[in-house]
């Protein structure tokens, strides 16, 4: 064996940062691009509607991902997109201070979500390629944790970085070192995989294997999920469980931002790193943990209402902030983590119900499939929330909110759950 090109290495040298490294860039398209928007003062209405948009490249990754079997190995795939990521981020930093900077930065913003879903695809395929069974089990925990750290990395530490500095620096100046620091612990990422990840052996281009009909392969995967006989019922949990959720989701951070004339909260950017990027996240991966192993001890279909009114509930504390303006940091922050733990709890039955639908022969790529449907169900409601918001105020806003509940309710009750799925057995 060439020892240049290492078929294995000990999982904990690349796992961990591997998983990191797929965190970071999600929540710089989906997270701190927002609160750097609000901070420039750019529109409720323009900050929902174009990066509701960047949800568009994971919509589509069921669709790209035969390609990226097609063409190349998973490593150069996962190398390749963590430099192009890396580039992207300083091309934002660059461009930050230009009068067109909002266009230049969604722009930017878009070419590093399509390499952000590419990393993922390419990424999870690497994970599997590289490890045998055993061990994917055993560091699934690892891989998982390693995401979680880089959302509080992310909405948090860097959040509250980039508030520290606009003290001194204006905001411009310093959400462009923000930036730069991202970009370059991202490089620093690029570098370090293109040494450290092995080279399996089984990590072949699909043409260069021989498989010459992996587009039939796929296109069958769709038919077969299609021709469900409930796959009607399916589509609308999918598509409208979280219907309020993807429309709070998008107003949350430029409530916290905005003065108290308009209706918000007045919070600094690094209180909002620390509420929301903190508090909140930490709230809602206790909540995920709980979730998932409640489902484990009694299973999916006797949990499922306890969970459908956590996910919907909490929502209400945004009706209390709008209408109260509490001026009480902790107070905020008790209710954001209720409203997020709420929020985590509720989604572990999202989750499971996905898992429970892709069973069968094609399970890697329906759950794919069903990944999609889940971001275009997010995309779509998170498009106009911001242009109603701007409409009605945020105290109006929050009460139509609690009424977009409604539809997760009923199509919750449209759904069929074996008694026992999920529940762990002995």
């Amino acid at each position: 064996m060439d020892e240049s090109h290492p078929q294995t290495r000990k999982p904990s040298s690349w796992v961990p940062s591997l998983y990191f490294a797929e965190g970071i860039p999600y929540v710089a398209v989906m997270t701190i691009s927002v609160i750097m928007y609000k901070r420039f003062g750019i529109s409720n209405t323009d900050i929902a509607l174009y990066t509701s948009y960047l949800y568009l490249p994971w919509v589509i990754k069921p669709l790209w991902s035969p390609f990226v079997d097609m063409f190349r190995t998973k490593r150069s795939w996962v190398v390749s997109m963590q430099l192009l990521i890396g580039l992207s981020l300083t091309m934002i930093a660059l461009v930050i201070h230009l009068p067109g900077f909002f266009v230049l930065t969604l722009s930017i913003f878009w070419v590093m979500a399509f390499s952000s879903a590419t990393h993922d695809i390419a990424a999870d395929g690497y994970y599997m390629l590289a490890l045998p069974e055993y061990q994917q089990a055993a560091y699934n925990g690892v891989r998982s944790t390693a995401y979680r750290v880089a959302m509080v990395v992310g909405q948090g530490v860097l959040v509250v970085f980039a508030g520290l500095l606009e003290q001194s620096q204006g905001i411009a100046t310093a959400w462009s070192i923000t930036f730069f620091i991202i970009a370059a612990l991202f490089l620093g990422f690029f570098v370090y995989h293109r040494v450290i990840l092995p080279y399996p052996v089984t990590d072949r281009s699909s043409l260069e294997s021989g498989n010459k009909k992996i587009m039939e392969e796929f296109l069958h995967t769709f038919k077969v999920f299609f021709k469900r006989k409930d796959i009607g019922r399916i589509l609308a949990f999918l598509l409208l469980f979280r219907f309020a959720e993807a429309q709070l989701v998008k107003l949350v951070i430029p409530f916290l931002i905005d003065v108290r004339d308009k209706g918000g909260l007045g919070l600094s950017t690094e209180q909002v790193g620390v509420v929301y990027g903190t508090v909140g996240v930490i709230a809602l991966l206790i909540g995920g943990l709980l979730g998932g192993y409640l489902i484990s001890r009694f299973g999916l279909k006797k949990m499922l209402w306890i969970m459908v009114i956590s996910i919907h509930l909490p929502d209400v504390v945004f009706i209390y902030l709008s209408q109260v303006q509490p001026d009480n940091f902790t107070m905020i922050n008790m209710a954001l983590a209720v409203e997020q733990f709420g929020y985590g709890f509720g989604f572990a039955a999202y989750m499971m119900f996905m898992i429970m639908v892709s069973e069968g022969e094609y399970k890697t790529a329906h759950y794919a499939i069903c990944t999609g449907i889940m971001a275009l169900g997010m995309m779509l409601p998170g498009m106009f929330s911001g242009w109603l918001e701007d409409q009605i105020g945020y105290q109006n806003f929050f009460l139509w909110v609690v009424a977009s509940t409604i539809p997760g309710f009923i199509v919750a009750a449209m759904i069929h759950i074996s008694p026992d799925y999920g529940k762990k057995t002995m």
